[in-house]
């Protein structure tokens, strides 16, 4: 039995939906399992990480977790429950912030995640961490300017990344769950092209059928404006790693199709399977 914690998120939900195409026995963890809308043959299971004492029944005869956490959450009080639950692999979606061996890490994004890893390390059972950078779904902040006109606003224009599809994780976790030749491994995960923002704006516009274009906005005013309904460190980390790729085409592997056995989606194919989102 494999538990996804975090289901009914982006990466957890297509997990899900991957584990179960693939006639997996697949658990989820919802607080809500009444409203998950995950597929029929998917036991979804009431459970609150928030309150670990109500993880035992989500927990019961599982063997490996895939795990997915909301930035900065405490993660001890959940691993202590899966240390005495019976599990032998969790794979960890982590994130490419964390640069290995640094102490302390450059940011807080790498802090929290490298140390989640090391939570889950020194548990000493089998784990497999999948870390990644900047992922497609990230574009869906987007979705409101396209749909009231053609200029998206933001910082860093010439910020470049990856953009990794979600359906291209939800692939990489299932082919890794359960499978003892990725025992102990870090695999970065990336998209098969570097694409700055602005390259990413121009595809959205191709697809959508439209002329759009970037205009940046210095960062210091997005950070003061982010700033006040997300925690001001996290924003700040994650505009300083953008900043950081300026300039630099963003590091483009084959480990998705390593792991999958086929390539990695491009960008075109995310915004046509996310095309509603933009009109």
């Amino acid at each position: 039995m494999i538990l996804v914690i975090g289901a009914t998120a982006h990466f957890g939900r297509q997990t899900v939906e991957a584990l179960a195409g693939a006639g997996r026995k697949v658990r989820a963890l919802s607080r809500t399992p009444e409203k998950a809308g995950l597929p029929e043959a998917v036991e979804v299971v009431r459970g609150d990480l928030g309150r670990p004492e109500t993880l035992a029944a989500a927990l019961d005869g599982v063997t490996e977790l895939f795990l997915v956490l909301p930035y900065g959450l405490d993660v001890r009080p959940l691993l202590d429950r899966v240390r005495q639950s019976g599990v032998r692999q969790i794979v960890f979606l982590s994130s490419g912030a964390v640069v290995d061996g640094a102490d302390p890490q450059p940011d807080v994004i790498g802090a929290y995640h490298a140390q989640v890893e090391e939570e889950i390390t020194a548990m000493g059972i089998d784990r497999t961490f999948l870390r990644l950078f900047f992922p497609a779904i990230n574009s869906l902040a987007w979705a409101a300017q396209v749909q009231g006109g053609d200029v998206v606003r933001g910082p860093h224009a010439a910020a470049a990344a990856s953009l990794v599809h979600e359906r291209d994780v939800a692939d990489a976790a299932a082919a890794v769950l359960g499978s003892p030749e990725h025992f102990g491994r870090v695999y970065e995960l990336t998209g098969p092209q570097s694409l700055t923002q602005a390259e990413q704006v121009e595809t959205l516009g191709r697809v959508v059928g439209r002329e759009l274009r970037f205009e940046e906005v210095p960062a210091p005013a997005v950070r003061q404006q982010l700033s006040q309904f997300m925690d001001a460190d996290f924003v700040g980390a994650l505009l300083d790693l953008m900043a950081d790729t300026v300039g630099e085409p963003a590091p483009v592997n084959d480990t998705v199709e390593h792991l999958t056995g086929h390539p990695a989606r491009p960008y075109t194919q995310w915004v046509t399977d996310n095309l509603a989102a933009f009109r």
